[in-house]
């Protein structure tokens, strides 16, 4: 009995890159890799390709591959945003906040309608204590997305550390409001209604809850300040 193979004769370009997004979608990315890379065999010109192996890699926690991945899909083609903002994600996973932020720039350039660029440089900016400009990008993220319980809550740390309490203890509100189980939000929230207003009996009560929801650093401040 014959056996038909998967291909009836050699695949295509485009069913090899079609096959790896299959393999994305149900989480193969080493199979999604395979494909990639033999689609990338037979045109090393394309760019869609080289950008969804990066992301692959990126599933997988190899952001340096990811890196070089997304840098060659750049050389290819650098008129699109989405390699420039995945590198950025994969800087950011490293902690290079600066390289991150200058991936952002550019991604943002090509193309200013994507609110998820604000959001991830937002992070970029707070780690690098740019309060003032992440809480431009937070507030944009959050006009398309108001319901961002993580905008919110990085919102509010930026506004800690540009010395504004009063918009930060607003803005850790929201996020308590839309997340109930962000033990970092009411922990946050505990230490600044003490520590800024002197709200000893809100702060402790937010502190507990904090730690009920296993945010063990709660515990030092409810010893220190919550006893009776």
């Amino acid at each position: 009995m014959a056996i038909i193979s998967f291909w009836s004769c050699s695949p295509s370009e485009q069913e090899l890159f079609d096959e790896g997004i299959k393999m994305m979608e149900t989480e193969q990315y080493d199979k999604a890799i395979g494909f990639f890379d033999r689609t990338i065999e037979k045109n090393p010109a394309n760019t869609t390709a080289l950008n969804a192996k990066g992301v692959a890699l990126f599933q997988q926690s190899k952001f340096d591959e990811a890196i070089a991945s997304f840098s060659a899909s750049i050389d290819v083609d650098s008129t699109s945003y989405k390699p420039y903002f995945n590198r950025g994600n994969a800087y950011l996973e490293k902690k290079s906040y600066k390289e991150a932020l200058l991936d952002y720039n550019t991604a943002n350039g090509l193309d200013p309608k994507q609110n998820d660029i604000y959001y991830n440089r937002g992070l970029a900016l707070l780690a690098l204590e740019q309060y003032e400009d992440a809480i431009f990008d937070f507030d944009v993220a959050l006009q398309a997305d108001p319901n961002n319980a993580l905008a919110q809550f990085n919102k509010a740390k930026a506004q800690l550390g540009n010395n504004d309490p009063v918009s930060a203890i607003n803005s850790l509100i929201n996020t308590v409001n839309l997340d109930k189980q962000n033990g970092a939000a009411y922990y946050l929230l505990g230490v600044t209604q003490m520590s800024a207003f002197g709200q000893k009996e809100d702060g402790c009560a937010n502190l507990k809850l904090a730690l009920s929801l296993g945010y063990a650093e709660a515990k030092t401040w409810i010893d220190d300040f919550c006893k009776e």
